[in-house]
């Protein structure tokens, strides 16, 4: 799959099927290499002679003077480091400079990643990636694939700019010593998977300078709003065994006063890079926030790598949840959890834990029993509504011993006083296999109810019994599928709830007759999806007018491909109200879609290719024909006003196939078309008429399958500030407001 966002070709970035996408541009000779990972092919950088290699792309790719750039590749050698860089040319093709990364610290033959950042000068106009190696001998090969040139790719959220998140491409200029120690920007050799695009070649390095503790702080602080909730993380590298890392979250009031400081230990498995979170909620007068990180006890000399980080609002496990990140992941320890009765024991699992091995994130709560018997675990108090549902819901995996496991709330007033229980429909024992098994039940506040404790009933049926329990929420029961119709915007909004991670979905709209069409998404129409969250939201503007719909979304496993259920919503209907008005929809820009008045309806043609052949002798030709072609014609549409006038020409600009939509009942079945030459024309000859005729030549074609609905799915207004210094810096870089909305400057472009 392509790098999102890639100004290179998929050719250059992945070297499939051959190297046109590069040229030699010192001392070597470029080849056809197999052991790619985006691909199987690499390009294969052959020496000369001993000294610099350098092959660049064939193609510059226009850039905006002053716009920050981003280039990565993944490379291999035997013998050597290498790095990569942006060559930035003017308007003439004339070189002006280079942004290089500095030089992978040692070599490897496996793919590593190399990668940089840099603005462009004032008078750039183009650039070329330019891949470089010092080799020391003639004959000597480099491998390359893999490669990435755009703008920065950023985690969506993150409070903190580019530079700290991906750990110094651009400088070190992100973080600052605060005890201990000094900071500095390394480029060691560093594998990551080659669809992860998140992380690149550099680092932050904080070397320590005495036996202590040491510490390093990043120097933005980010906004932050009393309440809210928020996670911290980033990746940490310890650079030797014993090593006691930890990242800290810390909230300031206006004054700069330091109000809280939430921190979390990694519990490093051995050396390399480990992504640690941490959680807290802003108290009462909070103003911002920062991350840092350091060492507990260390040794002089010692190093701690830093690169991926985050400051984000904190995700909720499942939508609607009121549990905190602290008290569903236990990243940071057991948060308010604690022993109510029993003899059990309460722990944060430790070493840290690949996520594959957890049901989130890479530590869970340990449960342990040294005698058989019941425990307790109770939650700290979140709020509740009464008169509703509610499911407290937790994941829970056998280590050793045995178990049974039941679960309860525990209801308060707003005064904090017990005023009821829940639960306990019967214990359940445990499976032994090792899996992650998760256990919940609906249940009713009473009238009064504030807020709930979580109660976790878990008895040792054996000694020296361990459980881990993990991803713990309590959130109102809603209904699983929803479907609602907006008449306004022509479409229906289907909400999908308690959907499993790791599963693949197909998406259909059913119609009346039960003809099933598929929905389309953000990556075209939506067949195999991988779910990635438990709640989905899906706006389908391709829904008819008038006409009851429902839709039926399948699931299957995405290991084995077996069916895995299925469900099947109520119907909705878009009311189409006037008759004599249509819609105007672009598929992958919905946005753009307009309702227009209706002057008349198309004069239907269909062309069709013969061949005519007249026999001698006989009256009548042969004739041989093609399949007969879809209709032809022209819609003539009014506009109203000005407004009206420019959103038509701007859903026409696109050249965009377009769905047609009209009432039912006009003889006119919804249509993809391609429009042709339109004509505008005055309705009177009076220049204070706002009122425009529109001609509209249109062709039947296919329904587009590939194209996507485009948007940038959690894209905040947040997310634009963290980008950009200033609003004036966004009305530069964007040339209008959908450019803001999709992220995409005018460098893109």
């Amino acid at each position: 799959m392509a790098i999102p966002g890639n100004f290179l070709s998929s050719t250059t970035e992945s070297i499939e099927p051959n190297t046109s996408g590069w040229r030699a541009k010192l001392n070597c000779t470029l080849h056809l290499g197999t052991g790619g990972r985006n691909g199987p092919n690499v390009l294969e950088v052959k020496s000369v002679a001993a000294g610099e290699t350098q092959a660049e792309t064939v193609t510059a790719y226009p850039v905006i003077g002053g716009e920050t750039y981003y280039v990565f590749a993944d490379a291999a050698s035997l013998a050597v480091g290498e790095r990569i860089g942006i060559l930035w040319l003017n308007e003439s093709g004339t070189a002006i400079s280079t942004t290089w990364s500095m030089t992978t610290a040692s070599a490897s033959g496996s793919l590593h990643r190399v990668s940089v950042a840099g603005a462009a000068p004032p008078d750039a106009a183009t650039a070329r990636v330019v891949l470089s190696a010092n080799e020391t001998a003639a004959g000597a090969l480099h491998h390359w694939e893999n490669v990435y040139f755009g703008l920065p790719i950023r985690t969506q959220g993150n409070l903190l700019p580019f530079n700290v998140e991906s750990g110094g491409e651009l400088s070190s200029s992100g973080w600052v010593a605060e005890t201990n120690a000094t900071v500095a920007r390394t480029a060691p050799m560093v594998i990551w998977p080659v669809n992860w695009y998140l992380s690149g070649g550099h680092l932050i390095a904080m070397t320590v300078t005495a036996n202590g503790n040491a510490a390093m702080r990043c120097t933005q602080r980010v906004a932050a709003t009393p309440g809210m909730e928020y996670l911290a993380y980033s990746y940490l590298g310890p650079r030797s065994s014993g090593m006691q890392p930890w990242v800290e979250l810390r909230f300031y009031d206006a004054g700069g006063t330091l109000l809280l400081a939430k921190r979390a230990n990694l519990a490093p498995p051995g050396v390399g890079l480990y992504r640690q979170h941490v959680s807290g909620t802003a108290p009462a007068g909070t103003e911002t926030c920062e991350i840092a990180t350091g060492l507990t006890a260390a040794t002089a000399g010692q190093q701690l790598w830093v690169e991926g980080v985050v400051i984000a609002v904190a995700p909720k496990l499942r939508a609607g949840s009121v549990v905190p990140y602290e008290d569903s992941t236990f990243e940071a320890g057991v948060g308010s959890w604690a022993v109510a009765s029993g003899t059990g024991t309460l722990a944060r699992t430790s070493p840290w834990r690949a996520t594959t091995e957890m049901m989130h994130g890479s530590y869970a709560m340990l449960v342990s029993a040294a005698s058989t018997g019941a425990t307790v675990v109770r939650s700290g108090a979140y709020p509740v509504t009464p008169g509703v549902s509610w499911r407290p819901e937790f994941s829970i995996k056998h280590v050793a011993g045995g178990w049974t496991v039941d679960i309860g709330a525990r209801w308060l007033d707003s005064g904090g006083t017990e005023i009821g229980t829940d639960g306990l429909t019967g214990a359940l024992a445990l499976p032994t296999d090792g899996a992650w098994w998760t256990f919940f039940d609906d249940m009713t506040p009473p009238p009064g109810t504030a807020s709930a404790r979580i109660d976790l009933h878990l008895t040792a049926t054996a000694a020296s019994s361990t459980a881990w329990v993990d991803k713990v929420t309590l959130r109102e029961v809603l209904p699983s599928t929803e479907v609602v119709a907006d008449d306004d915007l022509a479409r229906i909004t289907l909400t999908l709830r308690d959907l499993i991670d790791g599963r693949l979905m197909t998406l259909w709209r059913v119609d009346e007759a039960g003809l099933r069409t598929l929905v389309r998404g953000p990556d075209g129409l939506m067949q195999d999806v991988a779910v990635s969250s438990d709640m989905m939201i899906v706006e389908d503007y391709e829904a008819p007018l008038g006409r009851p719909v429902s839709y039926y979304v399948e699931f299957v496993n995405a290991s084995t491909g077996a069916y895995a259920g299925g469900r099947t919503t109520d119907t909705a209907t878009i009311n189409p109200g006037d008759g004599n008005l249509i819609w105007l929809k672009d598929p992958g820009m919905p946005h753009r879609n307009i309702r227009l008045r209706a002057h008349k309806p198309p004069d239907w043609a269909r062309s069709i290719e013969t061949g005519e052949y007249r026999i001698r002798g006989r009256r009548n030709p042969v004739v041989h024909s093609e399949v007969r072609a879809g209709l032809r014609g022209t819609l003539s549409v009014w506009t109203e006003d000005d407004e009206q006038r420019e959103a038509l020409h701007w859903i026409l600009d696109s050249g965009n196939t377009l769905l047609w939509q009209a009432a039912p009942g006009h003889g006119v079945a919804d249509m993809y078309v391609a429009v042709g030459e339109v004509t505008e024309a005055r309705r009177i000859a009076d220049a204070r008429d706002t009122y425009r005729l529109w001609d509209l030549p249109l062709t039947e074609v296919d329904m587009p399958a590939a194209v996507g609905v485009a948007g940038t799915a959690g894209r905040s207004w947040q997310d634009v500030l963290s980008e950009n210094t200033s609003w004036q810096e966004v009305l530069d870089r964007y040339a209008t407001w959908e450019d803001v909305l999709l992220g995409r400057p005018i460098s893109e472009e």
